[in-house]
């Protein structure tokens, strides 16, 4: 396992130090400080595997050998809002981007029974808004486009017991009421830079997430950091962020199969803001000293009534939390779609036979037959009734 983990750790370095030095170039394409694009208006970046949240990474791993997907499709509203000071009183407003429908595909692949490798891959498949053409004269923002790269890997400090999670819950302890995961992520700008889809560089995403159940409640946290060069449009810069979630949910009906959750995610944002200003001879732009916290929050629902709790539906939606500026990157409000697979393996029984296709989760059994997971005697005769839980 060790050596395992040694490989994959060294091949994803070398992977990402080739996308930070190949990337110089692109870099140097973002440096315009009026009308540069190459800010990621979408500050919402799903995990693999799986969750309970749509922003908070989970407390479970895919299991070994284990491949896992999942989709999250985001509306946001306003993202990119600039006001910029003119003559007038009130100043310009540009709705830089307007409108925004983006699909996260999802993946994931258990390489033992605590390491996860992720990959994310965004596309914006409509969007609209002004763009960069009311400064810069150019086009309007572009319907469509690819954004960068996500991928990285998972791996489970203290790992989830892999049983049914109100039983694990029961049990208490570690891996019963509480688990911890430390993942460490990179992207790659292949995003269209053009389209406030894409970074000037790579970005280095390390973070730790835990989950914490008691009964029927949950709740889930996620600290970390987007490590990159600044960024900056019309005086709006972002650059490294120290990266911060809370959730809570409450589970209405038992074995996951309906669940509501209420979470909050804020980006605090290191470098200082530009005022800019904008005249007959163009925009000008000086620090302000001002230092911004895009923050939004979400009220959802999540459903896994399938496979033994590995497939999920979730949906949800919310705006900006109160309190924090109206940054960029800060949606007016936000709608969300989810649906994932995560195959956790959990074994209740301990009888070999994964949950997702046990006939008797609760009783040990045999592979294979007619009913698999249950008893001998029940393989004999497909036909009987099913033999009552052993007390």
């Amino acid at each position: 396992m060790v050596r395992a983990v040694m490989r994959v750790l060294a091949a994803f370095g070398a992977v990402a130090l080739v996308f930070a030095v190949t990337t110089e170039a692109r870099a140097d394409r973002c440096t315009n400080p009026i009308v540069g694009a190459c800010i990621n208006s979408d500050t919402l970046w799903p995990q693999a595997g799986p969750t309970r949240f749509f922003g908070i990474g989970g407390g479970e791993t895919v299991g070994r050998g284990q491949a896992g997907f999942g989709f999250v499709g985001s509306y946001q509203s306003r993202p990119v809002l600039l006001r910029i000071a003119s003559p007038g009183p009130s100043g310009t407003e540009q709705r830089v981007v307007d409108d925004q429908f983006t699909g996260n595909f999802l993946f994931a692949y258990g390489v033992t029974d605590r390491l996860q490798l992720d990959l994310g891959a965004p596309i914006t498949f409509s969007q609209n808004g002004s763009g960069t053409s009311s400064l810069s004269g150019g086009s309007e923002l572009r319907s469509t486009a690819v954004r960068d790269l996500r991928f990285g890997f998972a791996y489970a400090v203290v790992p989830r017991l892999r049983i049914d999670p109100e039983k694990a819950v029961a049990q208490g302890g570690a891996g019963g009421t509480y688990s911890i995961v430390a993942r460490f992520a990179t992207t790659a700008p292949i995003g269209d830079r053009d389209a406030f889809a894409g970074e000037r560089s790579a970005v280095f995403v390390p973070s730790v997430s835990g989950d914490v159940r008691f009964g029927s409640l949950f709740l889930g946290a996620d600290v970390g950091a987007r490590l990159r060069p600044v960024g900056e449009f019309a005086g709006a810069r972002v650059g490294t962020q120290l990266t911060t979630a809370l959730g809570a949910g409450y589970d209405i009906l038992a074995k996951e199969k309906l669940s509501i959750f209420l979470e909050g995610r804020a980006f605090w944002t290191f470098a200082e803001q530009f005022e800019t200003q904008q005249s007959a001879f163009g925009v000008t732009s000086r620090p302000s000293g001002d230092r911004i916290t895009p923050a939004e929050w979400t009220l959802g629902a999540r459903s896994a009534p399938f496979a033994g709790g590995d497939v999920s539906f979730m949906a949800g939606g919310g705006g900006p939390i109160p309190g924090f500026d109206s940054a960029i990157t800060t949606p007016r409000f936000r709608v969300l779609l989810g649906l994932v697979y995560a195959p956790t393996m959990r074994d209740t029984d301990g009888d070999g036979v994964p949950d997702r296709v046990d006939m008797c989760p609760d009783q040990k059994g045999v592979r294979g037959g007619e009913r698999p997971g249950c008893p001998r005697e029940e393989q004999a005769d497909p036909g009987s009734s099913p033999s009552p839980p052993t007390p």
